[in-house]
């Protein structure tokens, strides 16, 4: 048995490779006079679409003092418009049997929803009217604004791990606006009121500053007459560029501790390091993308098999990349340690460094780059056979300034990839300079 499962295993590593040897969908773009960009990407496997209209606003936007307007408005654009009362659009959208949503980031807001195909002229009609005649009525909004206070208390101040990284990302962007929470701080949330909401709305909600992506069993002849109609008569608006967050090149070492009602202690660590929009080059933001996954992508990653399973120093651990950030980002290793083992957050991250030394002066071996590739194209592969997840590949990067073409390169681009640009970009990022760390100690308690 063992004998068969070892033959097995290249070739099942080989098929999301080979999956990809068919020409990309079809996909189509045109623009509408008062500049809205709409995407169009057949997919026929069902009679369904999805509909995604992204704003290129988020909390990188904002001023200080004014921290949590662009979350605030994404909460408020359903309180009612022209055509519809409160709630009523998402009620109308459940009646149809669509499921849909909206969230706010540090780069976007974003709405969407995904119906059957007869009804996405439904969808159109209401997001034009949400996006150009919201009523955002200050007596909606005092209501609003304390569900929103009330959000932050148990999404943040009440969980240890979010506060720990909300205080991490306010130390590792001393010169980026990223450092602000989507969310707001809450002394500015006190602050907001309805005349700041409307200058946000009418800046910032410009057909120009959004793209709309419709993914599913559509064709571009179908899905253009539908978004000249309801989306084609809104005036277009000039609008303020969104800010590109660049962070300075060498920082600094920066630490914080925090005491917290934790069940064992954490260990946060976050480099700064470009995203695919600030990258010099595209392949250094896929060499990062492969470094997450040699370090902390698997369970036969190298913080995994050697800090958890043999050395037994974390219980958990995991690591992050945003590839489609607008500006400057993040590579981010989290862990908890293991109790059982009396480990300090000092020692973790002494080791933990020394995978990176290790990634900095050694490239991996050819078949260790190979099963992290190979786990990082899968990934992306099976994200893909989601209108949703493909839908939003696409806009994500067109709303930080790429084209929507390079997800379709993507692939290809990991693929070259080499051990020594592995090497290389390791070198260049993983050192002190670009270091910032959360310890997170268990909360002593008195009495």
């Amino acid at each position: 048995m063992d004998t068969l499962c070892s033959r097995m295993l290249p070739c099942l590593a080989l098929a999301p490779l080979l999956a990809l040897a068919d020409p990309p969908p079809t996909t189509h773009e045109f623009l509408l006079d008062n500049g809205l960009k709409v995407v169009v990407r057949e997919d026929h496997r069902a009679p369904l679409v999805t509909s995604q209209l992204w704003f290129k606003v988020g909390s990188a936007d904002e001023s200080p003092g004014q921290t949590g307007l662009s979350h605030a408005l994404e909460h408020m654009l359903y309180k009612g418009s022209s055509k519809t009362c409160p709630g009523e659009a998402s009620a109308i959208l459940e009646s149809l049997g669509a499921s849909e949503n909206a969230f706010t980031n540090k780069d976007v807001t974003a709405y969407y929803q995904t119906l059957p195909k007869p009804y996405l002229g439904v969808a159109f009609e209401l997001m034009a009217d949400l996006m150009s005649t919201a009523h955002l009525r200050p007596e909606d909004f005092t209501p609003e604004i304390a569900v929103i206070q009330e959000e932050r208390r148990w999404s943040v101040e009440d969980s240890p791990l979010d506060t720990a990284m909300e205080r991490l990302e306010a130390l590792a962007y001393p010169s980026s606006s990223y450092r602000t929470p989507v969310i707001g701080w809450m002394n500015d949330l006190h602050g907001l009121n309805a005349t700041q909401l409307r200058g946000w709305y009418e800046s910032r909600y410009s057909p120009g500053n959004a793209t709309l992506v419709v993914v599913g069993d559509v064709t571009l002849d179908y899905v253009q007459p539908l978004a000249q109609r309801y989306f084609g008569g809104l005036p277009g608006r000039a609008f303020p560029q969104a800010v590109k967050p660049h962070e300075l090149p060498e920082p600094g070492e920066r630490r914080i501790t925090l005491n917290q009602p934790v069940p064992a202690p954490q260990l946060i660590m976050a480099i700064n390091v470009p995203s695919l929009a600030t990258a010099d080059t595209d392949r250094t933001a896929h060499a990062l993308q492969l470094i997450r996954m040699l370090l902390a992508g698997s369970q036969s990653a190298r913080l995994q098999k050697r800090l958890l399973h043999q050395e037994h120093l974390l219980s958990q651990v995991d690591a992050s990349y945003n590839l489609y950030s607008r500006g400057d980002t993040l590579l981010i290793v989290r862990t908890r340690l293991d109790n059982s083992h009396s480990a300090t957050p000092d020692k973790a991250q002494s080791r933990v460094w020394d995978l990176f030394e290790e990634l900095r002066t050694t490239p991996p071996s050819i078949d260790e780059l190979e099963r992290a590739r190979t786990q990082l194209i899968a990934q992306r592969v099976f994200a893909r056979d989601s209108i949703e997840s493909t839908a939003q590949q696409l806009v994500a990067l067109e709303s930080i300034g790429l084209s929507w073409q390079l997800l379709d390169q993507e692939i290809a681009e990991l693929k070259n990839v080499t051990p020594e640009d592995i090497r290389q970009t390791a070198e260049k990022y993983l050192i002190r300079e670009r270091l910032s760390t959360a310890h997170v100690l268990m909360e002593k308690k008195h009495g």
